[in-house]
């Protein structure tokens, strides 16, 4: 007996309300529009997730999956090379799913569940970044005083998790375009890191500034008319 095929219609349509949600943002996007983007039914698409918020939440539960599956991944950081690649792998998953961080306030507001799960993540994240403080002090990346870690990982998180806001605040029209990604992710992934300066080792210091700087040309050269 032939096997049935994947329901793929939940799949795609999965896909296209990430789209949607990407570029409108998420309050300004109806399950009319995700029908009609796809040509389904509405009947078509409640099938598959009945209420918007089941949308939301499936594409929330690849996100925290993902992340998590990222963040486990810190403590293996050694260096301010291995840190950069860390921190430009977050920034490009929360690009991904930026619906979620540009309407964050909103969304949390709305979806209990969502605000329990984020809580989880916020955990998560500093968490993560205490490892990562501690791999790379005990391989002599940097010196930082036990007192001073809890604080730099909560200021490293709250610029993660905002970083997409400020952008978005600074240039409305033009931030979450995708066109801008690189040079969003490379700014972010720049200032989460500087808030190590001070604790770096001179050599790593300066590796860090190298490491920007190269970055930093390369999308001038790309981005040049």
């Amino acid at each position: 007996m032939v096997k049935k095929a994947p329901r793929r219609t939940a799949e795609r349509i999965l896909e296209v309300t990430l789209d949607l949600f990407n570029r409108f943002g998420e309050p300004n996007v109806s399950t009319t529009l995700i029908s009609a983007e796809l040509r389904i039914s509405p009947g078509n698409l409640y099938y598959h997730y009945p209420a918007k918020d089941e949308l939301i939440n499936a594409l929330f539960d690849r996100f925290e999956r993902s992340l998590n599956e990222l963040l486990n991944a810190s403590d293996g950081v050694r260096n301010v090379e291995d840190a950069w690649f860390f921190m430009h792998s977050l920034f490009e998953l929360i690009w991904e799913y930026r619906f979620l961080y540009r309407d964050l306030n909103d969304l949390l507001s709305k979806n209990r569940r969502l605000e329990i799960h984020f809580q989880s993540i916020l955990k998560n994240k500093t968490q993560s970044v205490k490892a990562l403080l501690d791999s790379m002090s005990r391989s002599g990346a940097m010196t930082i005083d036990s007192r001073e870690v809890e604080p730099t990982a909560t200021s490293m998180v709250v610029v993660l998790t905002y970083w997409l806001s400020f952008e978005y605040v600074r240039d409305p029209r033009h931030a979450l375009e995708p066109e801008h990604a690189q040079v969003a992710l490379l700014r972010g992934a720049h200032h989460v890191l500087n808030l190590l300066v001070p604790y770096l080792e001179p050599q790593q210091r300066s590796h860090l500034l190298t490491i920007v700087g190269k970055y930093a040309s390369s999308q001038y050269e790309t981005n040049k008319p």
